[in-house]
């Protein structure tokens, strides 16, 4: 491509400042067409992000002849669907995270993408990251010696608008989001853990409701085991008094330490003593990730590092975390 010119399925509040905005600010990408169901609200985007046409409906969208790359921003339910008809239309396919409801789909998804030879990529945004980047970098430069285990904990109060079935979000839906707020937000973490380690291939969790707020899952542990040998264990609920957000990677001669969501300092702990890395948060979280799809698809020399491949794997780590919560409630 000499430019990559995007169509967006799902106009909606990930796009407003997280995604949108990098379509159109990053060099030899254009944003030039959305899509909402309400035509209201996709008009409305339009206007304010200066976007040529606007439609209510996702076919229109992978038909127009000047789109030539569809990024998927809507919930995970409507995932497979559109990534398979952008592929039909031989359109790469930008999608949202996680990939899409389960392991299942997501294989059809590469495939369907492998049949029309076209690429596809997962909005896992942190891999572009410089804070994130650090870390790897920091592993492979073996600042903590061998890695040894892996500690992640996530946990929050619950969200009081999903106590009200009035006003419950899609987050908490099994049937629009694949699972809980656990499906929704610990796929972040898996995934950076794997593009830090590499793939996880042996999972074993526990899932439960304890609020007993909505149907999905609100409290998971798990333990795995990636492919170089590093263990880890997990534990994420979303019912506790209170939060925290924590990543700890323990090696044979140090600990690195960091957050999923924040941005305090990275923070590195071996014989040197403890160091600091500040890193900024970028204005559009999606614009680091989508620069190296531009200069992918462009010639540019970068390749992304987010791909069907890398996403699936997440899908399938958590599906295995989920297995018997999934089972119980058939």
């Amino acid at each position: 491509m000499e430019e990559v010119k995007w169509g967006i399925i799902g106009c909606g509040n990930v796009c407003e400042v997280k995604s949108g905005p990098a379509l159109y600010k990053t060099p030899k990408s254009r944003l030039v067409a959305v899509m909402r169901r309400n035509g209201e609200l996709a008009r409305d985007f339009a206007k304010r992000h200066g976007v040529p046409r606007w439609y209510d409906n996702a076919q229109k969208v992978i038909d127009d002849p000047e789109v030539n790359m569809v990024y998927v921003a809507t919930p995970p339910s409507s995932h497979k669907e559109y990534t398979l008809a952008a592929a039909k239309a031989g359109k790469p396919v930008y999608v949202e995270k996680p990939m899409a409801m389960n392991y299942a789909e997501c294989q059809e998804m590469i495939a369907a993408c492998e049949d029309a030879g076209v690429p596809l990529y997962v909005a896992y945004y942190r891999r572009g990251h410089d804070r994130f980047r650090k870390v790897k970098d920091l592993l492979e430069s073996n600042a903590i010696g061998i890695p040894r285990l892996v500690n992640v904990r996530l946990n929050s109060k619950a969200n009081e608008r999903d106590k009200n079935p009035d006003t419950r979000q899609w987050r908490v839906k099994p049937e629009i989001a694949g699972g809980g707020i656990y499906s929704d937000l610990a796929c972040h973490t898996l995934d950076i853990l794997q593009f830090f380690l590499g793939p996880i291939q042996k999972v074993s969790g526990f899932a439960t409701n304890q609020g007993g707020f909505y149907e999905a899952e609100d409290t998971v542990t798990g333990t795995f085991l990636f492919e170089n040998g590093t263990p880890g264990v997990g534990a994420w609920s979303f019912v506790t008094g209170d939060g925290q957000d924590i990543i700890e990677i323990y090696g044979s001669e140090g600990r690195i330490a960091l957050s999923t969501f924040g941005f305090e300092p990275v923070r590195l702990f071996n014989q040197d003593g403890e160091q600091e890395f500040h890193l900024e948060k970028p204005e559009h979280v999606h614009q680091p990730l989508v620069e190296t799809i531009v200069s992918e698809l462009t010639g540019g020399g970068l390749r992304c590092p987010s791909t069907g491949v890398t996403g699936a794997r997440t899908n399938w780590v958590m599906d295995e975390m989920l297995k018997s919560y999934r089972a119980l409630r058939q």
